[in-house]
């Protein structure tokens, strides 16, 4: 770790004021819990003038529940949504991925809009500047060359945040607001397949609030993963699914994937399995149809052959064991 650069810190207490300091401040970065983006600081990954600390911002702590349904600040804490009751009831891979994440000290830290826009990660970028000097950097930052794939010209880096993939299988909405105003996209319009830059947003704009609609509550959904060390690392692989049945018979199916694509992944094509049984040979299609779309690079120290075969298996499971809830 490189030693904390000099920056100035700006804490707004409204959204307007927040944007209009990120906008006005060349080199400003918002900040939230920060339990990614100071590790990025002090490894010289990013390099602010200043930061603006949106933990001061009432508006972004809020969990409002109305007719339309359920609307998560920003800065609310993993810890809150891991320990909300109706989370845990109605959205529960929601709940659960928010659990998941590190341990209990990043959870009560960490925020959602943080997760939601968690950088893309990869073995050859997330290192100190000294290691990625002495490596000559990557295309990701300072360098021209992809190491994962030093044939092309596209960043690999995987995005690794968990709460994306569960709230994409409930068609969750993000508000971001900006220089230019309010806007609300599906979550799937958020995310590129771009490891550089992953994140469909406009100069300046603030994800403020995650929408969850009502009609996609209530219907059962959970989250897993696979990783390295289970307090620490972030996921090699992993998985949400939610799954409509009546008489035993699929209805609809969603599964969407991290860490193993540039983007969370909403897996394409599971329509085909509308009124089929979980049958073994069922499952096992299921699983092939996620292991075709996953594409895992050699961004972390296992094999991506490995995290092909975990992320099916994981999607496999998952579905079987909501498949046999009653």
């Amino acid at each position: 770790m490189e030693l904390m650069p000099e920056f100035t810190l700006h804490r707004p207490t409204a959204i307007g004021e927040a944007v209009r300091l990120q906008n006005e401040t060349h080199g400003a970065l918002y900040v939230a819990g920060g339990t990614d983006m100071i590790v990025n600081v002090r490894r010289g990954i990013e390099q602010p003038t200043a930061l603006v600390d949106l933990s001061a911002i009432d508006e972004l702590q809020e969990i409002v529940e109305d007719k339309e349904g359920l609307h998560i600040g920003s800065g609310v804490t993993l810890e809150t949504i891991s320990a909300d009751a109706y989370l845990q009831k109605n959205f529960t891979a929601v709940s659960e991925a928010a659990a998941s994440v590190a341990g209990s000290t990043h959870q009560s830290y960490g925020t959602v809009g943080g997760n939601l826009c968690l950088d893309t990660r990869c073995l050859f970028y997330n290192q100190s500047e000294w290691w990625r000097k002495s490596n000559d950097y990557c295309l990701k930052k300072n360098g021209s060359v992809c190491h994962v794939a030093p044939g092309g010209k596209r960043c690999f880096a995987a995005f690794s945040g968990d709460i994306a993939p569960a709230a994409l299988v409930h068609n969750a909405q993000v508000e971001l607001v900006g220089p230019n105003g309010r806007r609300i996209i599906p979550l799937t319009d958020f995310y590129r397949n771009d490891g550089m830059n992953h994140l469909a947003m406009e100069p300046g704009e603030l994800l403020t609030i995650l929408h969850l609609g009502k009609s996609e509550g209530g219907i059962p959904s959970t989250y897993n993963k696979a990783r390295v060390r289970g307090s620490i690392d972030f996921p090699l692989a992993g998985a949400a699914v939610w799954i409509k049945q009546s008489n035993k018979k699929i209805d609809e199916l969603r599964i969407a994937l991290t860490a193993v694509n540039p983007y969370p992944h909403l897996v394409k094509g599971l329509e085909k399995f509308r009124g089929s049984e979980l049958a073994d040979d069922v499952l096992n299609e299921i699983a092939e149809m996620v292991q075709s779309q996953a594409k895992p690079m050699l961004t972390t120290t296992v094999k991506p052959w490995y995290r092909r075969r975990v992320i099916g298996a994981i999607a496999r499971q998952l579905t079987k064991k909501l498949g046999n809830a009653k």
